[in-house]
């Protein structure tokens, strides 16, 4: 019966395997969530979802596979085989305080309750709308919809009036967490998780917890162990495209460096406008009195750099093709002379678009980029800076 929800998983950009989808059955076999619904959505989530990217879509999954499981409708109950009684005994336990179970009690119990239900259902002539003793909606009889009755059960209700149920996956709170949206911070930091090589330098230290019990077995007191604490060995040197169309996207490549910055101790920067050129800035107030040899950086920085570009790659095709193309000032030699002196100089580059990749097969000069990069261009995604730092770690 669980095939559908496999099914609808994959064709939701779940990659959920057929490992992890037995996994799955067997631990409902075992009976890990046999009386709750939200259980059952924590099992199968927890045995069949491997990254925190695809929650997102394991709610959408689950919400269109298993939408109305927790309405009951009036054939359901009365046909007591449909739904296990232990499994309806849970959920009322659940939903209610001890002063409603004893009021369930006073009725008869569970068992009472449920029979009277039944009872109503086969005596009930239409539709009733409020009241106390038919099943109906907005009145406070126990049996029915939209209406409080605290040892009620809910019957054919499309949502939760008085919110006694929370429906988790509907809440859809990992939508953000989904790699195909633009990234923000947090997201960007959990993928350059991918881009580090961890090495003990610095001053400051850690405590060494093996290193100390063995030292105080040894000397038979105790005998506190430090060492240098862990830290991203991995170089960065990242090149900035500013002004013009890239004024569009100030507030995500602010959250990627912001990231960068976090993440990796050795860190460079630089700016350029729309392509490389033979010179850079690292302070844009100060771009036109304070430029750098683009060739000294080159010099500056070793082969063990990753490099990472951050542009939109969006501008006239003279400005990558032509000597004197720049359009803020004359360029003795092309932009793409420069970038296959960046890209030969770093073997380990990168070029960040912050242009949806659906759109770069209508600008001329982002497929130049790309072809020069040898396409080593992916988008400013999640699902993009994974890719690339993928690249970059090779």
């Amino acid at each position: 019966m669980f095939l559908p929800f496999f099914e609808t998983l994959r064709h939701e950009g779940v990659p959920v395997s057929l490992r992890e989808f037995l996994s799955f059955l067997e631990a409902m076999k075992a009976g890990l969530a046999r009386h709750d619904i939200e259980e059952f959505y924590i099992l199968a989530r927890v045995t069949m979802v491997k990254d925190e990217r695809h929650l997102d879509r394991f709610d959408r999954a689950f919400s269109k596979t298993f939408q109305g499981l927790d309405e009951i409708s009036s054939d359901q109950v009365l046909n007591a085989l449909d739904l296990p009684e232990d499994w309806l005994r849970k959920e009322m336990e659940k939903h209610l305080s001890p002063e409603e179970m004893a009021e369930i009690e006073a009725l008869g119990g569970f068992d009472k309750l449920m029979e009277t239900l039944k009872k109503r259902l086969e005596e009930q002539k239409g539709r009733h709308q409020g009241g106390n003793k038919w099943i109906g909606t907005g009145g406070t009889s126990p049996f029915g919809a939209y209406g409080y009755n605290p040892e009620g059960v809910r019957i054919g209700q499309k949502e939760s009036r008085h919110r006694r149920a929370v429906k988790v996956w509907d809440k859809r709170e990992f939508r953000n967490l989904d790699d195909t949206v633009e990234i923000g911070t947090r997201n960007i930091k959990l993928a350059m998780k991918r881009l580090r090589k961890w090495a003990r330098d610095g001053a400051h230290e850690e405590l060494d917890l093996d290193g100390t019990i063995r030292a105080t077995a040894e000397h038979g007191y105790l005998d506190v162990q430090t060492r240098p604490e862990r830290r991203n060995a991995v170089k960065v040197l990242m090149f900035f495209d500013v002004g013009g169309s890239m004024d569009d996207h100030i507030k995500v490549v602010e959250e990627l460096f912001s990231a960068a910055r976090s993440e990796f101790k050795h860190l460079e920067y630089y700016y350029f406008h729309n392509c490389l050129y033979e010179s850079v800035w690292r302070d844009n107030a100060r771009r036109w009195g304070e430029n750098i040899p683009t060739r000294d950086v080159m010099n500056t920085y070793g082969k063990d750099y990753k490099v990472i570009f951050v542009g939109d790659a969006s501008m006239s095709p003279y400005e990558i093709a032509l000597p004197g193309g720049a359009n803020e000032h004359w360029n003795e030699e092309s932009g793409a002379t420069w970038l296959a002196r960046a890209r030969d100089t770093w073997p380990d580059h990168l070029w960040l678009n912050p242009v949806p990749e659906a759109h770069w097969p209508y600008t001329q000069s982002i497929a130049m980029i790309d072809e020069i990069f040898e396409g080593r261009m992916v988008p400013m995604t999640l699902e993009g800076l994974d890719r690339g730092m993928k690249l970059l770690g090779r």
